[in-house]
């Protein structure tokens, strides 16, 4: 193993023994390493504490110093390399986390030695410690071993463990997730029978491992994970609820295996760093997951034994944003995932019959800046395995597309406007601003999406035809 891939790390080593404090690289640098990946985000333990170590961290990170995690014995600080490279490194004093039974926050607790920090670390992988400057290997628990087998284990007792930080058990899920790795069945055990302590950790803290799950590279695995032990009936209920009961005469298809279908479907289609969708996009993996959460609560046993789900878009909408806002995920993305949601079966119509201009500009016009993850999200939900009607979909949707870079040549569709304006509208009609102009520009503007550009004196005269048909 090459150590020397972090120079400044065997540096900082050095500073901190001269001052006769300990020093050791720990957690995912350690683990990356043993993965052969690098890393230049660079975790640290020491016997130090944060007003000891505070004057050696300014010397070494020259290029920036940051302490917003002082309150818990951390510190950070940040080097540029020669070639533009930046360093960042976090310093934090031993130490154990524990929650108090009734508060959603870690008290910090301050320990002695390096070998009682890994104890309380989550996993034995991330357990492992790397002592500089002398290059010591410390894996006091067999994480080496683990890493190489794939098993998340803990490295004490996981009900301990997950008792001191419930957090960790949605790192377990998202680890298997990332990493590719299994729950080890005590700690799989542990997990699901004390599921409910998740509830103790803050939502935004439940959202950050939930988008690092998805933005992973085997976001099923890990969303299967959290579906089995049991955590998701309580950070995100919707997704185990699309496990419905499939009729006896299997009339339609389990919703969660088609909405994990959907999932890496629609991975499958993000682009590169400069398509118009770049992977990994939190917003349409998170719409993929989402977009048949209105199904249970929609779903009607019909006549003749079919099954409907009618206005499970509109439903699934109103559901996805209670759930993300909930999650305190941002605004934006929140009424975006939400949009998708709603909007994911309107292409359907386009199959059975050829939009007008007038329909493809509307949808355009209304999908706006998703139409790009729109267009993803529909195809990747169309899973059926009727080849003829798979070929029919794919072919309707690459000639509405085609239509849709045709109109874009002769017209600015992200500047579609009436062609005239509240000020024209209120000169022509002589009227005061109020809300009959609103309705005037309105008007106009579905005009302006049926027909498209029109000449000045087309526009005026439909504005006074429309206004004397009203009055």
């Amino acid at each position: 193993m090459d150590f020397e891939v972090w120079p400044e790390a065997i540096e900082l080593g050095r500073l901190f023994k001269e001052q006769g404090y300990e020093l050791a690289l720990v957690g995912g640098p350690v683990r990356d390493l043993l993965l052969h990946r690098r890393s230049h985000d660079l975790d640290f333990c020491s016997s130090a504490r944060p007003e000891q170590f505070e004057p050696i961290l300014r010397r070494w990170g020259h290029d920036g110093f940051w302490d917003m995690g002082r309150k818990f014995g951390t510190l950070g600080a940040m080097r540029r390399r020669a070639d533009g490279t930046e360093v960042k490194v976090e310093v934090t004093t031993y130490r154990s986390d524990t929650y108090d039974p009734d508060s959603r926050k870690p008290e910090v607790n301050y320990g002695d030695t390096l070998e009682g920090d890994l104890s309380r670390r989550d996993f034995t992988v991330n357990a492992m410690a790397l002592r500089v400057p002398d290059l010591e290997f410390v894996d006091p628990f067999g994480g080496a071993s683990d890493l190489a087998k794939g098993v998340l284990r803990t490295p004490v007792d996981p009900r301990q463990s997950f008792d001191d930080d419930p957090l960790r058990m949605m790192r377990a899920v998202r680890f298997v997730a990332q990493l590719g790795f299994s729950i080890a069945p005590d700690a799989a055990e542990a997990i699901t029978s004390m599921r409910d302590r998740i509830e103790i950790v803050s939502a935004e803290r439940v959202r950050d491992e939930l988008t690092k799950l998805l933005l992973s590279d085997r976001p099923r695995a890990g969303l299967e994970a959290l579906v089995d032990s049991g955590l998701a009936d309580i950070v995100f209920p919707e997704i185990p609820a699309l496990q419905l009961q499939i009729d006896e005469h299997h009339r339609h298809k389990d919703v969660f295996e088609h909405t994990m279908m959907v999932l890496e479907r629609a991975i499958a289609l993000e682009t590169g760093p400069d398509g118009p969708v770049p992977a990994p996009d939190l917003t349409l993996r998170l719409a993929a997951v989402m977009h048949d959460i209105g199904k249970p609560k929609t779903r009607r046993f019909e006549p003749g034994g079919k099954v409907s789900f009618h206005h499970h878009d509109a439903v699934g909408a109103k559901m996805t944003r209670k759930r993300l806002k909930a999650l305190r995920f941002d605004h934006h993305l929140v009424e975006d995932v939400s949009e998708l949601v709603n909007l994911h079966l309107r292409f359907h119509g386009y199959v059975d019959e050829p939009w007008t201009d007038s329909a493809v500009r509307r949808y355009v016009k209304d999908s706006g800046h998703l139409y790009e993850r729109l267009n993803r999200l529909t195809r990747a939900d169309a899973t059926t395995q009727n080849k003829r009607k798979a070929a029919i979909f794919a072919h309707a949707m690459d000639e509405m597309e085609e239509r849709v870079r045709e109109l874009k040549k002769k017209e600015d569709f992200d500047a579609i406007r009436p062609d005239l304006d509240g000020n024209e509208i209120m000169a022509l009609l002589d009227l005061e601003p109020g809300p009959m102009i609103g309705r005037a520009y309105k008007h106009m503007l579905d005009y302006r999406l049926d027909n498209g550009p029109v000449d000045h004196d087309v526009a005026v005269a439909e504005l006074k035809r429309w206004y004397a048909e009203i009055q």
